[in-house]
């Protein structure tokens, strides 16, 4: 696999010079006409931007030929579009004051377009912004945007849940493609770090016909940071500490780019001990360490553009089992994993004139292994303990390789009228082996191909966005001996699906927005649904899986309503997610070995909820911000049964301060947040019911700026009244183990 990736390496670099086109123009304010300074001028099809200098002049060149969309923000402005002819001079833009918080382009959906042109709603948010608020890590910073949820064991391991669905059936992508990290566990992480991350969009509801299997409920979006801007050099320097787990993390960058060429590179370590609850008792073994190694190499002309990217990270995770002895050490205790997590991304893109061809290809090495300390059994012919060890000394007990070849054609043919249309390819080549003792899942070898097409027709107040795909899954897997001595037959599945999206968008006055959509989506079953037959020790019982298992099939309807003026912002999001065949998991009444025995079973599925929210920004007062939100989802089995890890109905208010001017300290914020849980009273079969909470969060910070140094400086803290409360989305719950209690993160940036 190694020499193939490597071949397509070298085709894919190749390129021919073609001759050099410019743009150059200059951005003033509509009302006083005056020149607008660090205005950011972007083309999102050719990912290429520059900003405006002292005089609000700004160019840009190795630009294509051909018509493409112009994006152009400032902070206390409305973002700008247009289109633009290539090549073009002198033009003037004028942008016109407002309150209302810039827009972004969105990566994750096949037009990147501005959210306020998406016919899909998106949720988009930066990694600085989420950091401010506290989060301590990337799965607990997403748990900020509305209709995310994060299924925790501690706070070491999270898992993304979008409107009520996780693990397989929520896709993380990074660097472009999707991460493969044995992903179907509970307890498994997401194996990424924060550092190094520009931004977080969530796609909610299937989004099968974009990304094939496995984005039955949704999709995370992580996008890189970004390079440094054409002929500059950015450093920086980034320190944060954590007062509940004695935690620390350090991160250093370094990027630089010429006119054609760039280059960054990122390294983190972060380390904590084990959490503190509100009782004033830590949570033995929910330590955790990892080290992250981020770098990119860029290259950009007028007709080619090349993004090679590289993640190393290693994460040792203490796997916690009750509440024992009480340290602040910060080296894992036995049991605990040990992960090493490779992704080697390249995006290719070639420009005609008026059409593109992107193509992406990625390799990921995923290295997990897991520690198990010795343990007793107990025969009762002889009434004699015999004690063993379920490995040797110092071998892990467990260890999987996972490697995963994947690749994503994408042709965006030539606008014709108002129709804009892509058609592309994408497929992976997976092989999974076993090299410890325990087996969880059996060596296998896994092919994915989908084919896809989409357009996208815009009328002056309406959008209009389709699509069809077909998909193909062969899963192999050879035959293993479980650890209670049964015989797992030998695996052969194919598994197909087609699916559709169609939606639309009415736009008023850049006022009101009104969305529909409907969708459908599928999973293939996973090795562990399909081959389970042992004690799942995180659990406390006895899986046993059905080969028999038939694929999952979604269609989701989602209405989503949104007023906007120059200061008021409300929405409301409606969903209803209908699953056939929705895998579960079944109590058959029997035990082995003292654990209950469970089988995975099939039974229609219904999701339903939503979000609702505001965000007032009054006049004169542009730098006070009131946000509050709320998010509901239901979920239930045909039988009327509910569905278990479904995440509890929650209100968060935000009362922030921003104001962006000052010469020495700019860009000073402060906020107060209160996310209130409501009872959990609506739960599956294997569910108890949970107590709502409510959880104080505070933060402040400010910019200051020393010529050509600027130190970013904040200070946060979540929990602030060391609440004793748990999630119902917590593993730890069946144990009575409280969630994280007080912490307060102080961080400080230097930028160079």
């Amino acid at each position: 696999m190694r020499n193939t990736l490597l071949l397509i390496l070298l085709l894919a670099v190749s390129s021919v010079i073609y001759s050099q086109e410019q743009f150059t123009g200059t951005v003033k304010d509509a009302q006083s006409g005056e020149p607008v300074f660090s205005a950011n001028i972007y083309f999102p099809t050719l990912e290429k931007g520059s900003m405006t200098d002292p005089d609000g002049n700004f160019s840009l060149k190795n630009l294509p030929r051909g018509k493409y969309k112009l994006v152009v923000s400032s902070i206390g402005y409305a973002t700008f579009t247009t289109e633009v002819n290539l090549p073009e001079e002198n033009l003037e833009i004028l942008l016109n004051p407002s309150a209302i918080e810039m827009e972004e382009v969105i990566v994750s959906t096949p037009f990147h377009q501005l959210q306020s042109e998406n016919v899909m709603k998106v949720e988009r948010e930066s990694l600085s912004e989420l950091n401010k608020k506290g989060a301590i890590n990337l799965s607990d910073g997403i748990t900020q945007i509305a209709g995310v949820e994060s299924l925790t064991t501690g706070v070491g391991i999270g898992k993304p849940v979008i409107r009520g669905l996780s693990s397989n059936r929520v896709l993380v992508y990074t660097q472009g493609i999707r991460l493969e990290n044995q992903q179907y566990g509970d307890e498994h992480g997401l194996g990424i770090s924060s550092k190094g991350i520009g931004s977080v969009e969530v796609i909610k509801g299937p989004a099968s016909l974009l990304y094939g299997s496995d984005a039955i409920g949704g999709v995370l979006y992580l996008n890189p940071e970004v390079y440094a801007g054409s002929n500059s050099t950015h450093a920086e320097v980034e320190s944060n500490y954590f007062s509940n787990t004695r935690g620390y993390q350090f991160s250093g960058m370094a990027k630089t780019s010429g006119e054609k060429l760039k280059f960054l590179t990122r390294g983190s370590y972060a380390a904590h001990s084990d959490y503190e609850t509100g009782e004033d008792s830590r949570v033995t073994n929910t330590r955790f360490n990892e080290k992250d190694i981020k770098t990119g190499i860029g290259f950009q002309d007028n007709k080619y553009k090349a993004d090679l990217r590289y993640n190393f990270n290693r994460s040792e995770i203490g796997i916690p089992e009750d509440i024992g002895v009480q340290s602040t050490e910060k080296e894992p205790l036995l049991p605990y994993q040990k992960i090493d997590n490779h992704v080697l991304s390249l995006d290719n893109r070639f420009y005609f004139e008026n059409s593109s061809i992107d193509f992406k290809i990625g390799y990921q090495f995923n290295d997990r292994k897991e520690f198990e300390d010795e343990h007793e059994e107990e025969h009762e012919e002889d009434e004699t303990e015999e004690e063993h060890e379920t490995h040797v000394e110092g071998e892990p007990a467990l260890e999987m390789h996972l490697e995963t070849l994947n690749y994503n054609f994408k042709y965006n043919l030539p606008k014709i009228g108002n129709f804009e249309t892509i058609v592309g390819v994408q497929g992976m080549f997976q092989t999974n082996e076993n090299f410890g003792e325990e087996i969880l899942i059996p060596d296998s070898e896994t092919v994915d191909f989908g084919i896809f097409a989409t357009t996208h027709y815009h009328l002056e107040k309406w959008d209009f966005q389709g699509g069809l795909r077909f998909d193909n899954r062969n899963l192999e897997s050879n035959a293993f001996t479980s650890e209670d001595g049964d015989v797992i037959n030998a695996l052969n599945r194919s598994f197909n699906s087609i699916n559709g999206a169609v939606g639309a968008k009415y736009h008023i006055d850049q006022k009101f927005i009104a969305r529909l959509n409907l969708a459908s989506g599928f999973r293939a079953p996973n090795l562990s649904e399909l081959t389970s037959n042992g004690a799942h020790h995180g659990a406390n019982r006895y899986e046993v899986g059905n080969p028999d298992l038939k694929n999952e099939q979604n269609f989701q309807v989602d209405l989503a309503l949104e007023y906007r003026n120059q200061h008021f912002e409300a929405f409301i999001n409606a969903f209803n997610n209908s699953v056939s065949d929705y895998i579960f998991i079944n109590p058959t009444g029997e035990m082995i070995e003292n654990d209950p025995v469970f089988e995975y079973s099939q039974g229609n599925a219904n999701l339903y909820g939503g979000e609702l929210g505001f965000h007032l920004h009054p006049h004169p007062l542009d730098w006070l911000h009131l946000e509050s939100s709320f998010e509901t989802v239901t979920g239930k089995l045909d039988n009327d049964d509910y569905l278990p890890l479904i995440p509890a109905n929650s209100v968060t208010n935000t009362f922030r301060v921003e104001l962006d001017e000052g010469d020495t300290l700019s860009e000073k914020y402060a906020f107060v947040r209160l996310k209130s849980v409501f009872d959990k009273n609506n739960i599956g079969n294997f569910e108890t019911q949970t107590n709502g909470y409510s959880l104080l969060s505070a933060g402040f910070g400010a910019t200051l700026d020393l010529n050509k140094v600027n130190i970013d400086l904040g200070v946060s803290g979540t929990n602030l009244l060391n609440k004793s409360y748990i999630s119902h989305l917590s593993r730890l719950k069946p144990d009575g183990i409280y969630n994280i209690g007080r912490n307060l993160m102080a961080s400080a940036i230097i930028s160079l």
